[in-house]
């Protein structure tokens, strides 16, 4: 079974959510049957490369709410990542374009390194002092410790154009899906769980998906006189 999580590294409910969806999967009796792909969500497109922001006054602003009550925000969010033993700055942080992680991601998907480098990217985020945004020697040193080799980090950061087209692809599935936020999970395409929901919610997605998978039908044609197959005896041969 697949499981497809879109997200956005600018998100802390996806850091949370992530977690969340772990602590069910580490219960689910077919785990090891289980594979998690990470697709790419950006929550600000139109965020300028390399330009940053402090969070708080970016919340306040967007919301229309004071930068006290953004700031509470951000405490009741760092209480949420605590709970699950997650470390979390409540002040400090920043936001910015996240498509370069996007394509880092989908790299690191092709390295077999994926889960490990949207942790790295998180914990540089929402548990690090430092920007993933602007600084991107941080980002190079997260793919290093995600397991990537620091020369394919760097040569993707110089070049705008890899694995872009499939971070666009990822967005327009997201779009195509009905996802307008994030985190957006997706179980072998036929239910979808929004939001950083509790662990036992997403139990209860992976077991009623699991629970609900068809089994395959196979039309052999015996009745007809079959069809010639390979196998890994070798090759039915016909008889003349």
């Amino acid at each position: 079974m697949r499981v497809e999580i879109w997200t956005d590294i600018n998100c802390p409910f996806c850091y949370i959510g992530k977690a969340r969806f772990e602590q069910a999967l580490a219960d689910f009796a077919h785990k090891d049957d289980v594979e998690v792909v990470h697709r790419s969500f950006e929550l600000d497109p139109d965020a300028k490369p390399g330009e940053t922001g402090q969070v708080i006054p970016y919340i306040a602003k967007k919301y229309g709410i004071s930068e006290a009550q953004a700031a509470a925000n951000e405490q009741g969010l760092g209480q949420q990542a605590a709970a699950l033993g997650l470390p979390y700055l409540t002040e400090g942080r920043d936001f910015g374009n996240s498509f370069d992680l996007h394509r880092l991601l989908h790299l690191a998907k092709d390295k077999g390194v994926q889960d490990a480098m949207i942790d790295a990217l998180y914990r540089g985020n929402f548990a690090e002092e430092g920007s993933v945004f602007g600084d991107p020697e941080h980002v190079v040193r997260l793919g290093v410790d995600a397991g990537l080799d620091e020369g394919d980090v760097r040569a993707l950061l110089a070049d705008p154009t890899a694995y872009a087209d499939a971070v666009r692809a990822d967005e327009r599935e997201a779009a195509e899906l009905g996802a307008n936020g994030v985190p957006f999970f997706v179980l072998d395409r036929k239910y979808g769980v929004s939001g950083a929901q509790p662990a036992e919610v997403f139990a209860q997605a992976l077991t009623q998906a699991w629970d609900e998978r068809s089994p395959l039908t196979v039309i052999d044609g015996t009745a007809n006189g079959g069809g010639d197959a390979c196998g890994p005896e070798g090759c039915a041969v016909p008889q003349a």
